[in-house]
């Protein structure tokens, strides 16, 4: 049921590290080093139409079935009865194919604006369907690791699909999450599709132990078990090659005091976790070895507990 819809309403949405590193398709992170935000404009003309491009991007596809934040927006009107349609202009901030989750970020963002607009007919939970299915534009099935951890916030574990149950886990005290983007590109679709159907029995019980040593660790506050938690030896090693330079990035990491380091998502993107003290030390560490190896790189930092999506204030007309 539609309450006092608004004549324009925003949504702010951060990057994420999918994955991080041990929960392939589980674990996802909010990173607010990086944001798209989209504002949402209500038309009597049903539907949903892009207006002004910004920041990171003068141009971007311009139908839902192409555009993950149109496609996430018009699920939520659709989903609403809306009566009226609505143009939205998106600001990028979020680089694409960077494995930072740019295309989860529109579309939560997407949602979270059509919402607002609405006059919030649906809970923040309940976005989550609309998100993803923004996020399907890009990705079928939709990754749930960078749609939940943006839309969320905070570290979150998607405990089940099947029925949706997504779970904030604590955040550890005292820990930067440091990512680099370096000017290479990492098909996402392709870097799945080299995964391995199998593993071995000795790969998935190590892989379990990591999982396990990283949550506990999350919920206890615990480095050590973070430590001995957050190494990637289930899909990390079947996909290095497509990175030659991430072995000695994560050496220049852990050397300066990382608890780990490994591909954000599918790369190309690669992020640390460090104690807040070491957290200079170590972005400088790692960004000497993207030096050294010729390969230029943009560093972000953002604290482990960045918050989800947000709606912005401005001057709105209730109608």
């Amino acid at each position: 049921m539609i309450r006092a819809s608004l004549d324009r309403a925003a949504a702010s949405a951060p990057a994420s590290i999918g994955n991080v590193g041990v929960g392939f398709d589980i674990l996802g992170q909010a990173f607010d080093a990086a944001r798209d935000t989209v504002t949402a404009h209500r038309e009597e003309t049903p539907g949903v139409r892009l207006g002004k491009v910004s920041g990171l991007f003068r141009t971007l596809p311009d139908s839902p079935a192409t555009n993950t934040a149109l496609a996430a927006a018009c699920s939520v009107l659709n989903a609403a009865g809306a009566p009226c349609g609505v143009r939205l202009d998106i600001d990028k901030g979020v680089p694409m194919a960077a494995g930072m989750g740019g295309s989860a970020a529109s579309a939560v963002a997407g949602a979270a604006a059509a919402n607002a607009l609405l006059g919030e007919p649906f809970t923040l939970d309940q976005l989550l369907p609309h998100a993803l299915e923004g996020e399907r534009v890009a990705s079928d099935p939709p990754h749930w690791d960078n749609v939940m951890a943006s839309l969320l916030g905070g570290l979150v574990l998607a405990a089940s699909e099947r029925p949706p149950l997504l779970q904030r886990l604590p955040t550890p005290r005292e820990i930067t999450a440091i990512l680099f983007h370096p000017a290479v590109k990492i098909e996402t679709r392709m870097a799945r599709a080299i995964l391995a159907p199998s593993v071995s029995l000795r790969t998935a019980v190590e892989h379990s132990r990591r999982v396990a040593a990283f949550v506990a660790g999350c919920a206890a506050s615990d480095p050590r078990l973070i430590r001995a938690g957050l190494e990637d030896v289930l899909v990390e090693p079947q996909r290095t090659h497509l990175l030659p330079v991430l072995p000695a990035v994560q050496r220049a990491a852990r050397d300066a005091g990382a608890l780990g380091c490994t591909f954000s998502g599918s790369g190309p993107s690669v992020f640390a976790w460090a104690l807040d003290a070491d957290a200079a030390e170590v972005e400088e560490a790692m960004r000497w070895a993207f030096v050294d190896a010729g390969l230029a790189a943009r560093a972000y930092r953002a604290p482990v507990d960045s918050p989800g999506v947000q709606l912005l204030k401005l001057d709105e007309t209730v109608s």
